[in-house]
């Protein structure tokens, strides 16, 4: 009985997530995607031809998260960097919600989150997003130095894949990560290489699963780094 009541809530919450999503009424020259979120209509333009520049349901998740828990997790005047941005939803949502976002990405898929993030949040937000080039795991202390950077929140929605930078994905979360910041995670399950960075990322960091989505595969993790429960 439990677990089918389990099943019925997943299903319900996963229903009103995907139910963000609304489909253009007018077809223009340029294709985009909308999505309500924060009391606003959200009109993301994708990329079919790579991965990184379409939304997956991860993201969707994690804005609803963000969302409906906005007075645990607030995000209001806080330091936020989103680690694969993509298409930008996840940052337009916490800029949205007051934070100083800082957008990033691989060199190729800047334009269009820059794009992206600037028709959705231009007069819309306390703070304007930023958008910066991000590479796992490459010139971290040039680009992101320790001293000068200081996350209060670090997002990071479907980051984990078939990919060969597990190991540099790893290094670039315990550089951004100092011992007050939380990183919010959403990862959709797939392969076994993700039950294999898990425990590759425990081994730095305190993980709590703070939400499941059965039906979608979907988790949503909150972290932070060992040392700071040590200190």
């Amino acid at each position: 009985m439990q677990e089918k009541r389990k099943a019925n809530d997943d299903e319900k919450v996963v229903a009103e997530i995907m139910q963000r999503c609304f489909v253009p009424t007018l077809i223009t020259t340029t294709c985009w995607e909308g999505f309500h979120f924060v009391g606003h209509e959200i009109r993301i333009t994708e990329a079919m031809d790579c991965y990184g520049a379409v939304v997956w349901p991860s993201a969707l998740v994690l804005c609803y998260f963000l969302e409906t828990n906005v007075k645990q997790y607030n995000m209001v005047d806080k330091n936020v960097i989103e680690i694969g941005a993509g298409t930008g939803l996840v940052s337009i949502v916490a800029s949205l919600l007051g934070a100083h976002v800082t957008a990033t990405d691989l060199p190729e898929l800047l334009g269009n989150l820059q794009y992206n993030l600037s028709r959705n949040t231009k007069m819309k937000c306390k703070h304007l997003p930023q958008v910066k080039e991000l590479s796992w795991g490459v010139a971290l202390d040039k680009n992101f130095p320790r001293s000068s950077n200081s996350f209060d929140y670090i997002l990071a929605a479907d980051v984990v894949y078939a990919h060969p930078f597990l190991e540099e994905l790893l290094l670039t979360f315990e550089h951004l990560c100092r011992e007050t910041t939380v990183i919010l995670w959403v990862m959709k399950f797939r392969l076994e290489k993700e039950n294999r960075f898990v425990d590759r990322f425990q081994e730095l960091f305190d993980l709590e699963e703070i939400s499941s989505f059965p039906s979608l595969n979907i988790k949503l993790f909150k972290a932070t780094k060992k040392n700071r429960r040590n200190a």
